[in-house]
């Protein structure tokens, strides 16, 4: 797009906020972003001409057209930005550095639900807490919850009929006392179905009411006498006290927030995401995301707020970050800490952002000394071998006999000087 474009065009813009687009050649959305005063910051790509960054050159230069969408406010501005992000994923917008697939924890839509660890979200009305960044640390709520509640593990169906009917007949699980027999008429429905109520206040974070629980069942096997089965509930506070000491680590009055940080360098930004439930880290995620244009540190926090929101579900209560942000909702409260227990989570999630900015920066070190290693690898081989190019796909041949009968060979197979197992072959010869 030309000065010349930009100059038919300035007329038009309003001072109003809202959402501009930059369009395509062939009519794709290039680039999507928010303003205040849509005038002015559309000026700004044409009349400041030391873009500090080239990718910004190249977006003014490969647009075809700039339209525009004007709006109430500016949170309304900032709504609409992500959805149109969302929905046409522009090449020059903010990219996320993370391929992951992260595990979550899912409870089952049936009679008697299972609760297991699973990577893929099935549009089956099953619920999914997570995604968990960490194998280790959901594989320890898995163990807590298995270690509190008796639950079933098979994936029998056991419908009302199927149990009347005496279709099934106990398993080993139930033998060694990890199940409660459920396929058999041993266990109510209902009182599974209290187990799987006080599994999802785990998963929230919700340890009061889980506690409360427990206590209830504690005082009325104590008044029945079950000294056995009170001691067996006892175990299971004890296990729950000990799990949210480890995971407590604010005033437990702090509850329902969400707390961000954010550290950039010129080229990316490092975001940190915790999680708070009754002073207790429900999850913490830490990821980078790829500049593109200009973007403000605000822009780029908001955008990673929005990222985090879409993959963890509902947004908390209240929202704790480094600096002031436009308002992203009027059903959420945003706080910028500066001293007390609220500012320490916002030091602590600094911390994570420092940290994972400099593991990043090791394994990206790391990346390219391999790549280096291979260059080098490939040079020596070419030069050896006197080659006309390098020696990215390499096959080595073995022949052998048994005094001249019993033919047979191998073949090895290296690319880009790494050895490609799986291709290996072994060959009986024929001929």
């Amino acid at each position: 797009m030309t000065n010349e474009d930009y100059k038919i065009l300035q007329p038009k813009l309003p001072t109003d906020p809202g959402v501009y687009q930059f369009i395509g050649q062939a009519e794709e959305v290039l680039y999507v972003g928010k303003a205040k005063n849509l005038k002015n910051r559309v000026s700004s790509y044409f009349t400041n001409k030391n873009h500090q960054r080239f990718r910004t050159h190249s977006l003014v230069k490969n647009a075809a057209r700039v339209q525009f969408t004007i709006v109430h406010t500016e949170q309304d501005a900032l709504l609409l930005e992500n959805t149109l992000i969302k929905k046409y994923q522009p090449k020059y917008n903010v990219q996320l550095k993370d391929g992951k697939t992260y595990p979550y924890i899912c409870i089952t839509k049936e009679r008697f639900p299972r609760v297991f660890f699973t990577r893929k979200k099935l549009n089956t009305g099953a619920s999914y807490f997570g995604p968990y960044t960490s194998k280790y640390k959901m594989n320890v709520i898995l163990d807590l919850i298995k270690q509190l509640f008796k639950l079933r593990t098979c994936s029998l169906s056991l419908t009302e009929k199927n149990i009347t009917a005496g279709k099934f007949k106990v398993c080993l699980e139930y033998h060694i006392k990890n199940c409660e027999g459920g396929c058999v008429g041993k266990e109510s429905h209902e009182n599974y179905m209290l187990k799987v109520e006080q599994i999802r206040n785990i998963l929230k974070g919700k340890f009061a009411a889980v506690k409360q629980h427990l206590n209830t069942q504690l005082e009325g096997h104590v008044e029945l006498l079950e000294f056995e089965r009170a001691h067996e509930v006892k175990t299971q506070l004890d296990a729950l006290n000990d799990y949210q000491s480890k995971s407590t680590v604010v005033n437990p009055r702090i509850n329902d927030v969400d707390v961000f940080s954010i550290i950039e360098d010129d080229a990316r930004a490092f975001v940190n995401f915790m999680r708070i439930a009754n002073g207790a880290v429900v999850y913490a995620h830490s990821f980078t995301l790829e500049k593109q244009v200009e973007e403000s540190i605000e822009d780029l926090l908001v955008f990673g707020i929005y990222e985090i929101w879409r993959q963890f579900g509902d947004p908390s209560k209240e929202l704790y970050v480094p600096f002031p942000i436009p308002q992203l909702s009027k059903a959420i409260r945003i706080t910028v800490p500066e001293i007390g227990d609220k500012r320490k989570l916002i030091e602590m999630s600094l911390k994570n952002a420092t940290y994972h900015k400099l593991h990043f920066k090791k394994d990206e070190v790391s990346r390219l000394q391999k790549v280096s290693t291979t260059d080098r690898l490939l040079a020596t081989i070419k030069k050896d071998l006197r080659l006309s190019d390098l020696p990215v796909h390499m096959e080595a041949f073995d022949n052998s006999n048994i005094q001249g009968a019993f033919p047979v060979s191998s073949m090895v197979l290296f690319r880009n000087a790494k050895p490609a197992k799986r291709e290996y072959r072994h060959y009986n010869v024929k001929t």
